[in-house]
């Protein structure tokens, strides 16, 4: 850490703590200079509010001051450039490509690998490869969760080709999977970009059998591949015209908006598919033009450093008042964690305060039922992201949304407020903070606009922490294990050996 950076951080540490009322009744305009309104597409807005976290004028100008201490404005520049900003891996990042931002190479290669995906989407719609009714979607981690949260959010009305995503190598998700198909009008996607994932291509090689044993007489003929080793995909058995490569420098929790995205594009078509990616561009632009102190995920990492490393919150909760983003916090657990659960810089050395907490959440209404107890009242302080939407998504009497975003406003207003009482057990402390994302409705556009300013936030962190977001190591260990249970080749502690011998398996 330099002592230009110590020294922003000494000073962010040395900065009183008044409480949020107290910064309500100070700035008659707090609301208006903490939230902000983005435009995803014609119509189509999102607002940020951020006045419920301790962010204030000091707070806001000491962040400013580490942002330059880091050099934000450069490691952001060298993002958007294609520049090896995984350090540990010497790769670029670039999935602000796949939206037609960054290094014009890498873009307009972008570009052609999406009118070779558009291409399949359509012939498949137009009956080319016979009658399809149905995908099977078979990816892991960010191979698919994107498409599942994306499809979820936005298929509901009806999508022109039922999808169905699974991840979990327990053969009930698979078998799930098969009995809602017709294996006649079923396609098989394998999303790895490897494609060597032990878990992908175990459940790829059942879904094959599964189309064999019912009837299927060219099983690999039903398959897309969807991998950055597209070489890798035909020496499996995949024809190379149903291959959709994507590049090497889009990272899987970043994937979405690459060819890992075609069962989204199966599903809702191919112009809404576009449309998702031009509302994270508008994010995209936003990040990459706007000036720190109205930079929306640099804002909301301001309140994030606020709370994990100046005032020792572990965790951050999502609650999404919307049941079609109820796999938003899912989602946004790989994304976070996997990229800022590190405890090294990017430069090797170990860190001096904490770096991702925990993220967690649920959907609301149902939530309140279940974890908002512990929110109001408990000992922990968690920052909590609610995620509203101003159109309903359902065609029912309007007293359900209206209550629905009553209660999504009203827990914001009660967690700030709290409520004294001499009963101990019925005193709500308050001071407790809440950001509000509101959409005008729930479209491809301001879905891709949402997801791409948590993939910035999370960029916008790391930065802060001068951590690297985009490796994941952490993850390999445990895999590396289990291949030696496998193989039988290895012993371990006690535990684990009368594991192994209690449910059978190993050497």
């Amino acid at each position: 850490m330099s002592d230009q950076v110590g020294g922003a951080w000494s000073q962010l540490k040395s900065l009183e703590r008044p409480r949020l009322a107290e910064l309500f009744d100070a700035d008659d305009a707090r609301v208006s200079r903490l939230s902000t309104r983005l435009e995803a597409g014609e119509g189509e807005s999102l607002r940020f509010d951020w006045s419920k976290t301790h962010l204030d004028a000091p707070h806001l100008a000491a962040f400013a001051a580490l942002a330059d201490a880091v050099e934000f404005p450069a490691r952001r520049a060298a993002l958007f450039a294609g520049e090896a900003v995984n350090v540990t891996e010497g790769r670029a990042v670039e999935h602000t490509a796949q939206r037609g931002l960054g290094n014009e190479a890498s873009v307009e290669e972008a570009a052609l690998l999406h009118m070779r995906m558009r291409g399949l989407v359509e012939a498949i719609h137009g009956g080319a490869l016979g009658p399809v009714s149905h995908l099977i979607h078979i990816g892991i981690g960010g191979s698919a969760l994107g498409p599942a949260l994306a499809i979820d959010a936005l298929a509901r009305d009806g999508a022109l080709v039922e999808v169905h995503v699974v991840s979990n190598i327990d053969g009930c998700a698979l078998e799930a999977a098969f009995a809602r198909c017709d294996p006649a009008t079923t396609m098989i996607a394998v999303a790895s970009k490897t494609f060597t994932t032990t878990e992908t291509m175990t459940n790829a090689a059942s879904a094959l059998a599964w189309l064999g044993e019912n009837g299927v007489a060219d099983p690999y003929g039903r398959v897309v591949a969807l991998t950055a080793y597209p070489e890798k995909a035909v020496e499996w058995g995949v024809d190379e015209t149903r291959v959709l490569p994507f590049q090497e420098s889009v990272g899987g929790r970043y994937s979405l908006w690459s060819s890992i995205g075609f069962p989204v594009a199966l599903a809702l078509g191919w112009e809404e598919f576009a449309q998702m990616l031009d509302g994270a561009a508008a994010m995209d632009r936003h990040f990459l033009d706007a000036e720190i102190a109205d930079n929306l995920p640099l804002r909301a990492a301001f309140a994030d450093q606020l709370y994990a490393r100046l005032r020792g919150c572990q965790t951050r909760a999502v609650f999404a008042y919307d049941e079609r983003l109820r796999l938003l916090p899912s989602y946004l657990q790989q994304l976070e964690m996997e990229s800022n659960g590190k405890s090294v810089t990017a430069l090797g050395q170990a860190v001096s305060a904490p770096t991702a907490p925990i993220t967690w959440g649920g959907v609301g209404t149902d939530a309140q039922h279940a974890v908002f107890q512990l929110l109001h009242q408990g000992t922990h302080v968690v920052p909590l992201d609610f995620i509203a939407v101003i159109q309903p998504g359902d065609a029912l009497d309007p007293a359900h949304h209206r209550n629905l975003l009553a209660n999504c406003f009203a827990q914001g207003a009660a967690l700030m407020a709290g409520k004294q009482s001499d009963d101990p057990a019925r005193a709500y402390p308050g001071d407790r903070p809440s950001a509000t994302i509101l959409l005008d409705d729930l479209t491809p556009a301001s879905f891709g606009a949402l997801i791409a300013f948590y993939e910035h936030r999370t960029f916008a962190n790391a930065v802060l922490m001068e951590i690297n977001p985009f490796d994941q190591f952490g993850v390999e260990l445990g895999k590396e294990i289990a291949k030696q249970i496998g193989e039988g080749a290895a012993k371990f502690d006690a535990s684990t050996e009368a594991l192994l011998k209690a449910a059978r398996i190993g050497g």
